[in-house]
């Protein structure tokens, strides 16, 4: 039985990754490149994978998926996927990149909370995501680099060139036994 934090954890990620598929879903179709329509869909597919990850791990350990989290998350997502249509192109392109980078830290957080626990039967799915959430944080931020709007938004939103919710560089990756040292700042982990 894992604990209650872990549990929680799984639930959200779980439920939060339909949010960023619906998000993105609404970000493609805001575009008028195929190119980056296309782009947008491979991180889609990816957050539906990333779901299907999350809920085996789950059902190996009968946590039910969270009614309340669905809701929610779905709710989020769809919102985002519609004001998409009316926010213009560079803030879908920011804020789905700030929210990638938190969204890499959550799956070493679930990675580190395996280990308190003993278990690391899934390490390597766990990394392969958190690794993953980086591309595609390091992908939206390409996206803008250039946008005169960044500076701004980075100042305001604790986010951009300067600024990451992570410590996972893809030019340096560290091994998935030394993975734990990813994300130390992020949470505490009691």
């Amino acid at each position: 039985m894992l604990n209650s934090k872990l549990s929680k954890l799984l639930q959200k990620a779980y439920s939060a990754e339909k949010a960023a598929a619906y998000a993105y879903i609404g970000h493609a179709g805001s575009l008028n490149s195929s190119t980056k329509k296309k782009e947008i869909k491979v991180i889609e597919n990816d957050e539906w994978n990333h779901r299907e990850e999350v809920l085996k791990i789950m059902n190996t350990y009968h946590i039910k998926v969270s009614k309340y989290y669905e809701f929610k998350y779905a709710v989020i997502g769809k919102f985002i996927a519609f004001s998409c249509y009316v926010i213009g192109w560079f803030m879908p392109y920011f804020f789905a990149g700030k929210l990638e980078s938190g969204n890499v830290c959550e799956y070493f957080i679930i990675l580190k909370y395996f280990h308190k626990t003993g278990i690391k039967s899934h390490d390597k799915e766990l990394y392969e995501m958190g690794v993953k959430e980086k591309e595609h944080e390091d992908y939206f931020l390409n996206e803008i680099k250039d946008s005169k709007l960044l500076p701004l938004f980075q100042k305001l939103f604790f986010w951009g060139k300067s600024n990451s919710y992570n410590d996972v560089n893809l030019n340096e990756l560290k091994s998935i036994e030394n993975s734990n040292e990813y994300c130390k700042d992020y949470r505490k982990i009691d």
